[in-house]
């Protein structure tokens, strides 16, 4: 083994493998150095041995090496130690066989390893977060956003703005550093990166105007005998002579930048004439090649220095031939060239908008197509460089025929540089993509659009109209059950086949008869309470004579809501929506793709007999959750239904829409010492053992000291054990068994199955702070027959719902009589607990005057305030007076 290892750490550096890249260094300890001295003889030591330099550590610490591994640990005889950022070791035989183990552990993953120095070198630039993307067939581009996670070879071009600083005279190092950072971070994924550059002429002039004010000063202080300068001015550079001295300052400083995330770098540069000669033609792509193979970055600029002046009428000439200009022509002619499978062009605006950046109607265009160009218009160009947006899409679209997908994103924005190039390339919703490939049915921003349009429709529809649409929905349950039930079907055998769904998650996607018939009846409960629902009028209140204020609930505009594996949930938020005058957005899992289709086709139905269909759109593109959260100018609420994770993930994403939700259902149910044994056992197996999957299911058996060790204990435990409900102990309850059943992790846990834990509690006052630290403000329960505990319990549990000998289970908008819900709320305002049609409506001032102004009402004013409270129910007809 001891040669092996040698063998092979001796094969990685005769690769010229010096760097020790973060995919081998995450197998074990995690930490990404390089090799400052790869031979060096140890004090008193024959053997060879390798000194590495640590320059970061992410996960591993608290691995301890011994002095058995280690050699020397920075400077001195280690003894047991742990690896930090900035330390350097040597690592003795034994070390190095430890390190190559840990390899030699993560390359036996990989199904295609061959033990030779090219398989070898290809598994060091694998993907350290998930698999290395295959290079694939040249010669179609991507069609979708969500493909480019599969780009192998990418370009990414830095314009002239993303380069440089706002004075136009120097680089912007912040940006810059960033920017580095993920094009290094991409190439030890395995990706082949190549960077095209600007910022040649800025770092020239900046270099120039120091060189030339200092010559100045000191000819301007020998010739008049004193240090004060007078009329300095500063000559006009020349961009040529700028870019002869800023060249190699820009060369240096990206290789002293990706120096540090151990990449190599190379530079290239190139002008139009390279083009037109196929020998240097050949010779370019045969280096870039070589460079890629070897693992290095290329860095690729036009030779401004020598560079002629763009012809006026110069452009792109079809598809074989495009003029390089600017370094967009310059990007796109090669990743065309190279077979480039991404193309990422950094400029300083967000995208390819429809008009120029700024005016009222400018749209950021999420994707473009070739054939839209018509329908854009084109603003002025960047404040640098010598291209403009007009420059780059024709030079996109050129890519594009070529095969290459090309994204344009801003690269100077603070609060996205330093990850927007990962972004795109994880496919989410960054810039616009150029697309060959136009969708079949409408984006998702236009589905959007023209919800929110039939909503306002729908809004100002009457009450009894809305209800008609209502009751169509439920017949339509009932009529086309079997059609129902067969898509359902479809789901539920593919989700079983897969065999990653678990038991709780396929007993939420199953439909069946009883189902739709509850369904049925719920919507029909919310056609009936939804009359007076939108319009209502909650104050009425006359500021003055003659000037009337009401205030009216109106419909909240467009909710978005995303549930997974549970299709019950587009009838029933289609109803409510419907009932409030909202227009709706539904975006499911793909587990339940068929049954949501034939759901949502017969809620469009319904929508029909008053001409609104398209108030509820189902988002049926490949979408990510996320992109659909940042949609902040199109949706105003966010109601998410699946698992605490999904709506974490959702909050965290929706920072500019409010989300309606809980993250966790973590249910307490709390036997007093003096409960009822019938209630007890009824309420805690209805609790647990109903619905276990439910978020109002109990989670937690919260037990009165005096109840251990009496029959009502021991009945408990029984009917938990006959339930098959597997119990874990808390830490005081296992301190009082000898055997105690496994011991809880966490008091915080939300099992969503048959599992719970039980915690005993010495008073009410404890249980009740129990709940406040390990709960989830859900719904939490008392079982007791003192009246005077019960109505405290109630009054200082803060959760969304309090029961008092009640199972938790009722925490459901149907059993609350509100027909349906969206979810269950947990948060503090607009709505808590069961969220139904009330917490989907808003409210809007309406004041109705007869020319009144404020000044009117000022000291010298003629008018007085009344504000008088006026019955809700009291027309305003007639109530006017004179003045």
């Amino acid at each position: 083994m001891s040669s092996y290892c040698s063998m092979l750490v001796t094969t990685f550096l005769k690769q010229e493998l010096c760097i020790i890249t973060e995919q081998i260094c995450h197998i074990y300890f995690s930490v990404f150095c390089y090799v400052n001295t790869f031979v060096n003889r140890a004090p008193r030591q024959r053997t060879r041995s390798l000194r590495f330099h640590v320059a970061a550590c992410q996960h591993g610490r608290g691995e301890q090496w011994s002095s058995h591994e280690l050699m020397w640990h920075s400077g001195q005889q280690p003894k047991h130690t742990e690896l930090e950022p900035g330390d350097e070791v040597v690592f003795c035989r034994t070390g190095l066989k430890r390190v190559a183990t840990m390899l030699l552990q993560r390359l036996s993953l990989c199904s295609r390893l061959s033990v030779g120095p090219k398989s070898l070198r290809t598994s060091t630039r694998s993907v350290s977060q998930g698999k290395m993307p295959l290079a694939r067939a040249h010669g179609k581009s991507f069609a979708h956003r969500s493909e480019l996670r599969q780009a192998k070879r990418i370009v990414v071009k830095l314009g002239s703005a993303v380069v440089t600083r706002g004075d136009e005279c120097g680089l912007a190092l912040g940006r810059l550093a960033s920017i580095v950072e993920q094009v290094a971070m991409l190439q030890n994924q395995g990706r082949e990166m190549m960077i095209v550059t600007s910022g040649a002429v800025a770092f020239g002039k900046q270099r120039l105007r120091h060189e030339i004010l200092l010559s100045q000063s000191v000819r301007q202080a020998l010739h008049s005998g004193q240090n004060q300068l007078k009329d300095m001015s500063l000559p006009v550079l020349e961009a040529r002579a700028c870019a002869a001295a800023g060249q190699s300052g820009l060369m240096a400083l990206y290789e002293a930048m990706f120096t540090q995330y151990s990449t190599c770098t190379a530079q290239i540069l190139v002008t139009n004439l390279d083009f037109h000669d196929d020998q240097k033609r050949r010779n370019l792509n045969s280096t870039l090649h070589e460079l890629l193979r070897m693992n290095i970055v290329p860095i690729i600029n036009t030779n401004d220095a020598v560079v002629p002046p763009p012809e006026p009428n110069s452009d792109l000439q079809g598809v074989n031939v495009i003029s390089i200009k600017d370094n967009d022509s310059l990007a796109a002619r090669l990743a065309v060239e190279m077979r480039a499978d991404l193309l990422i062009a950094l400029s300083d605006v967000e995208g390819l908008y429809d008009s120029p950046p700024g005016t009222d109607d400018a749209k950021l265009l999420d994707t473009f197509y070739p054939g839209d160009q018509q329908s854009i218009t084109y603003g002025t160009k960047s404040r640098v460089g010598i291209g403009g947006m007009e420059a780059k899409v024709k030079a996109a679209l050129w890519a594009l025929q070529g095969g290459t997908s090309v994204v344009i994103a801003n690269g100077t924005h603070p609060k996205v540089t330093g990850h927007v190039i990962t972004d795109i390339v994880e496919g989410k919703k960054v810039g616009t993509f150029f697309s060959e490939v136009k969708p079949a049915g409408p984006t998702v921003e236009q589905q959007t659009d023209m919800a929110r349009t039939a909503g306002r429709t729908l809004a100002s529809l009457l009450p009894e109209q809305r209800s008609e649409i209502i009751y169509a929905l439920a017949d339509l349950l009932t009529e086309k059950r079997e059609e129902i039930l067969s898509a359902n079907k479809k789901d539920l055998e593919f989700a079983i086949n897969s065999g990653r769904m678990p038991a709780s998650m396929l007993k939420r996607l199953s439909l069946s008869p009883s189902k739709l018939n509850s369904l049925a009846i719920g919507l029909r409960q919310i056609a009936v309470s939804s009359q007076d629902s939108v319009g209502r009028v909650l104050r009425r209140t006359r500021v003055a004579n003659n000037l009337d204020l009401e205030q009216i609930t109106v419909p909240i505009g467009v909710l978005l809501v995303i549930f997974e594996s549970r299709p019950d949930c587009l009838p029933q938020v289609s109803a409510l929506a419907i009932a409030s005058g909202n227009a709706l957005l539904l975006k499911g899992g793909k587990e339940a793709a068929n049954t949501n289709r034939i759901l949502h086709e017969l809620a469009q139905e319904a929508l029909s007999v008053h001409n609104v269909r398209d108030a509820i759109q189902l988002v049926s593109t490949r979408e990510e959750v996320e992109d659909l959260c940042r949609l902040e100018k199109m949706i105003d609420l966010i109601i998410p239904r699946g698992s605490s994770q999904l709506v974490r993930d959702i909050q965290r994403a929706a920072k500019g829409i409010p989300v309606l939700g809980h993250s966790e259902g973590i249910c307490h149910v709390y036997v007093d010492h003096e409960a009822s044994i019938d209630k007890v056992l009824k309420i805690v197996r209805d609790s647990k053992c109903d619905y276990p999957a439910a978020c109002n299911a109990m989670e937690t058996l919260l037990v009165h000291r005096d109840v251990l060790r009496t029959p009502l204990f021991d009945q408990i435990i029984d009917m938990l054990r006959t339930e098959q409900v597997k119990i874990h102990a808390g830490p005081r309850f296992a301190s009082y068994l000898t055997f105690s059943p496994s011991e809880v992790k966490s008091l915080r846990t939300e099992y969503g199955d048959l599992e719970c834990c039980i915690e005993v509690v010495d008073s009410m006052q404890e249980a009740v702070d129990h709940i406040h630290k390990y709960g989830s403000s859900h719904t939490d329960v008392i079982i007791t027959e003192n009246e005077e505990t019960a109505e405290q319990f109630l009054q200082l549990v803060d959760s969304a719902c309090v029961f008092w000998n009640a199972s938790s289970r009722f925490a459901d908008g149907y059993r609350f009589g509100l027909g349906a819900e969206v979810g269950i709320s947990t948060a503090r305002i607009h709505a808590r607990g069961p969220v139904g049609l009330e917490g989907l409506l808003t409210t809007k001032w309406v004041l109705r005057g007869d020319g009144q102004t404020a000044a009117d009402f000022s000291e010298q004013g003629s008018m007085k305030f009344l504000h008088e409270n006026l019955p809700v129910a009291q027309p305003l007809t007639g109530q006017r007076t004179s003045n």
